[in-house]
């Protein structure tokens, strides 16, 4: 039985049955014969439905909202966005799915050379908690647009935004099956996302969330000669750079910091600051940090709510006592609230240096990590000494300048002078144990298709 929990009460919210492996079995023979006509459905029939899709979202938007602040504690405004970021992805690849997959023609010398992108069968996601809606479109609607059917295999925890998302598709129109959840208790995930990775009908495989999680379905895939995407962890460093508009660095930071309650992999979480600025900037960072209202998702007020688990929380706060015994000096936070819900206070460690878990580590909650550099060189090599590679950030008055520090980082995606985002018009993912492949834009569709090359004499 899966049980979803309330994080900000931490009362039941509800009761679900778990799959066995013939209900798997099952679910997935009715998807490829869901799959196997959808195939050859054409592209503007296919763009209808999304549009349709879209619509839905919006018009739910409301409630479908309320359901993710509940189940993993988000506030009620964050979560609305992230529905109608949901909406957006669903019409962007219906208006343009068909333009990202014309076939591209190529002369041989005479002959005739064609590349096609044809669609694989079966994609699977394994998705996680933290934005239960968008992760998922995310991965889905590309891979649906291109052919393919869509299995997911959602975080226990947002069981309900699990089923709500299918249901967006039925009530849409797409073939029954053609998007399925499984439904699987914790202590079966292993053995059964690995029956279902090894299935025939399934042959790509798409996973977001930790590089623990990453690793194991990666093995898997790999076993079974499947292809995979891996969008995984992040330590995202974020360079002030000695002419950087402070105020506006500082407030861009706390934004990304905190967005949805500090449990994003684009957070930013490493802040490299030149020595020249690093005490002006933690006076900034803290008054901001200090200003962040926490408290129940469902007041507008709110800025930061609940982490998502009791376990997730533990485990941000033993990474900080770790660090502080380890000689970093913390600003605030780091004390471990009372009363109910999973709540944990706004966190900034400074003097943070090698060896300590706030340097190296991923820390999925509200903590602020303040590292000083001397100079752009060794800011970029601080960032750079990381096993993550997905977002980062610059900040410096000189676009040139900001460049030039920007080319030198190991990451898949670098903003200058705004917070890293995900936007469907960019493809987006890492390097390192951030994971490989891209989603979204023209690269992310043709991940889950089948690129043929096709020669005429």
């Amino acid at each position: 039985m899966i049980v979803t929990i309330n994080p900000a009460t931490e009362e039941v919210l509800a009761e679900y049955p778990v799959m066995s492996s013939t209900d798997i079995e099952s679910l997935l023979d009715s998807s490829w014969r869901a799959f196997t006509p959808w195939r050859q459905v054409s592209m503007p029939e296919r763009a209808l439905l999304m549009h349709r899709a879209a619509a839905l979202l919006r018009e739910r938007k409301e409630s479908y909202a309320a359901l993710a602040a509940r189940e993993m504690g988000k506030p009620l405004s964050q979560a609305v966005a992230e529905v109608e970021k949901s909406a957006l992805v669903c019409e962007f690849y219906a208006d343009r799915a068909e333009g990202f997959l014309q076939p591209e023609y190529v002369d041989l010398d005479g002959a005739k050379g064609m590349v096609v992108f044809e669609p694989l069968g079966l994609v699977l996601g394994v998705m996680p908690w933290n934005f239960p809606f968008w992760q998922v479109f995310r991965f889905a609607v590309p891979a649906i647009m291109a052919g393919n059917g869509a299995i997911v295999k959602h975080a226990p925890n947002v069981t309900g935004c699990a089923i709500a998302i299918e249901e967006v598709f039925r009530d849409a129109g797409f073939p029954e099956n053609l998007y399925r959840t499984l439904h699987i208790d914790l202590q079966d995930v292993d053995s059964l996302t690995g029956m279902v990775i090894s299935h025939p009908y399934v042959k790509a495989v798409s996973v977001t969330g930790s590089t623990a999680a990453g690793r194991a379905v990666a093995a898997k895939a790999g076993y079974a000669l499947k292809r995979s995407v891996m969008e995984l962890g992040g330590s995202d460093p974020y360079l002030v750079l000695e002419d950087a508009e402070l105020e506006k660095a500082v407030t861009v930071c706390v934004a990304s910091r905190l967005l949805n309650n500090g449990q994003s992999c684009i957070a930013a979480k490493r802040f490299i600051v030149h020595r020249s600025l690093k005490s002006r900037f933690e006076e900034l960072l803290l008054q901001r940090m200090l200003a962040a209202r926490t408290g129940d998702p469902f007041d507008p007020a709110t800025e930061l709510g609940p982490i998502a688990r009791a376990d997730l929380r533990d485990g941000v706060h033993h990474q900080v006592e770790e660090s502080v015994r380890a000689g970093a000096k913390l600003l605030c936070g780091g004390v471990m609230p009372e009363g109910k819900g999973y709540f944990y206070p706004p966190t900034i460690l400074t003097d943070v240096k090698k060896g300590m878990a706030a340097y190296g580590e991923e820390i999925f909650g509200p903590v602020a990590t303040v590292i000083e550099a001397a100079d752009d060189d060794e800011a970029v090599a601080i960032a750079n000494d990381s096993e993550f590679g997905l977002g980062s950030a610059v900040f410096s008055a000189d676009s040139v300048r900001a460049a030039a520090v920007a080319s030198q980082l190991e990451a898949g995606n670098c903003f200058v002078n705004s917070m890293v985002k995900s936007d469907p018009r960019l493809p987006f993912g890492g390097v390192k144990l951030s994971g490989y492949g891209r989603e979204l834009s023209s690269y992310g569709i043709k991940e889950f298709t089948n690129v043929k090359s096709l020669c005429f004499s």
